[in-house]
């Protein structure tokens, strides 16, 4: 008698970090040069440089502040929207919408949270001269932890309905481990070079990301169980296309974008 073997889907480790380091570039780079440094560029800015880890100039205001976190939500639903439309796409393309998302979303909700907690980073000058101060710091870590929460949610549903992984497929480990640790190595090697300051790198880029992009470690056990997988995912294998150009951006990110551009509009 005949019998079916079924061999394990595999994902190529290399293509994973190589799409991650993709997704969290593509995050970063919305919030500090979409969200903080072309927002304060339309609204009063001459100058300034942007970084991996920081917008600086001589301008500020509470807007521009808060248009790092405003960009990453509206991207990660744009991302989302971009997902369910796929379907028909490519599993390495599928994973980047997804991760993408991730990386957008637990950008943008985690700064709420960390801001009302150490009263330091974006929206602590969002609520900066704001009375009761600790009313503000207070809303903050609230809306924070629910907002999180949904984009938690949000995640594990997209990893079991859009992608069919199911929160016990034995997958799912590397799929979400290697975006976390990618984007830690990725923002934390960048940050090294950054103009303004090592301290940078230690009381908010490194606490941030990590924290941030810690709902990747455990979103699995928070998988509405009514929620079923589709059409399972398949292998995401060896792609030297996603692999070469992860590369050369990053050397950019971490090289260039590391050290500070400096952005000058022409008088």
């Amino acid at each position: 008698m005949a019998t079916t073997v079924t061999v394990p889907t595999k994902d190529d480790a290399l293509s994973v970090y190589a799409i991650s380091a993709l997704a969290a570039m593509l995050a970063d780079v919305l919030h500090e040069g979409i969200g903080h440094g072309l927002l304060a560029l339309l609204t009063g800015a001459k100058s300034g440089v942007l970084s991996s880890v920081a917008w600086s100039s001589e301008f500020d205001s509470r807007l521009v502040a808060a248009g790092g976190t405003l960009v990453n939500l509206a991207a990660g639903l744009l991302l989302w929207l971009a997902l369910r439309r796929a379907a028909n796409a490519s599993p390495a393309t599928r994973f980047f919408l997804l991760i993408s998302c991730g990386f957008n979303l637990f950008d943008g909700t985690g700064y709420f949270f960390f801001s009302g907690v150490t009263d330091f980073g974006d929206w602590a000058q969002v609520i900066a001269g704001m009375q009761p101060h600790w009313m503000w710091r207070t809303l903050l870590v609230v809306i924070g932890i629910a907002a999180y929460y949904g984009a938690v949610l949000l995640l594990g549903v997209g990893f079991v309905r859009e992608l069919g992984i199911a929160p016990n497929d034995a997958r799912l480990r590397k799929l979400t481990i290697l975006p976390y640790v990618s984007a830690i190595v990725l923002i934390g090697v960048a940050g090294l070079f950054n103009p303004i300051g090592i301290q940078l790198v230690w009381q908010s880029a490194l606490p941030a990301t990590a924290g941030a992009y810690s709902g990747f470690l455990w979103f699995r056990y928070y998988v509405p169980k009514e929620i079923f997988p589709s059409r399972p995912l398949d292998g995401i294998g060896r792609s030297f296309a996603w692999i070469s150009v992860a590369t050369i951006l990053a050397l950019v990110f971490v090289i260039e974008l590391g050290r500070g551009i400096t952005i000058t509009l022409r008088p």
